[in-house]
């Protein structure tokens, strides 16, 4: 059974790193759970205090990268409308089957918000340009927590593989 659940963990892991990436997936919360499947095995102790403190660093991370973008358009001149614009564009930037969607949809959608808001074209470009270093510094936090993640499921399952094996 540990091996099972030690490979559903490996599994949970990789989805963590490839959701760190995609905005589709939660990438560090599916990390966690990686962790999770390996403390529930026999072979490694129960910590409870570590899943808990990695839990909660979990979903701190995933609610940033959604604030994060938002904040970087109004860091950068941009409005509530420009927010807004960087919210909604994301959101289609996923759903579209646009390469690159993810990426270019706040930075579109913070630049229309911003001209409806009639903001001129410098300042638009601006809030979207923010809009777009607020995506890149969610991605890329995501991206170090599901790798310290995975940092941890290894040293662990290597710490204890000689009872799994």
């Amino acid at each position: 059974m540990d091996i099972f659940l030690t490979i559903i963990g490996v599994f949970f892991m990789v989805l963590g790193l490839v959701g760190s990436l995609l905005p589709v997936l939660p990438g560090p919360p599916l990390s966690w759970i990686g962790l999770l499947f390996l403390y529930m095995t026999d072979a490694v102790p129960n910590d409870t205090l570590f899943l808990v403190i990695t839990l909660l660093v979990a979903l701190l991370i995933f609610t940033l990268d959604y604030i994060i973008p938002a904040i970087g358009t109004k860091r950068y001149g941009g409005s509530k409308a420009g927010m807004i614009g960087t919210t909604i564009g994301l959101i289609l930037g996923m759903l579209l089957p646009i390469p690159g969607g993810i990426i270019i949809g706040p930075f579109i959608g913070a630049f229309i918000g911003e001209k409806s808001n009639n903001a001129n074209s410098d300042k638009a470009l601006r809030a979207a340009f923010g809009s777009f270093l607020g995506f890149v510094a969610g991605t890329f936090l995501k991206f170090v927590i599901a790798i310290i993640y995975f940092g941890f499921f290894i040293s662990t399952f290597w710490k204890y593989k000689h009872l799994m094996l």
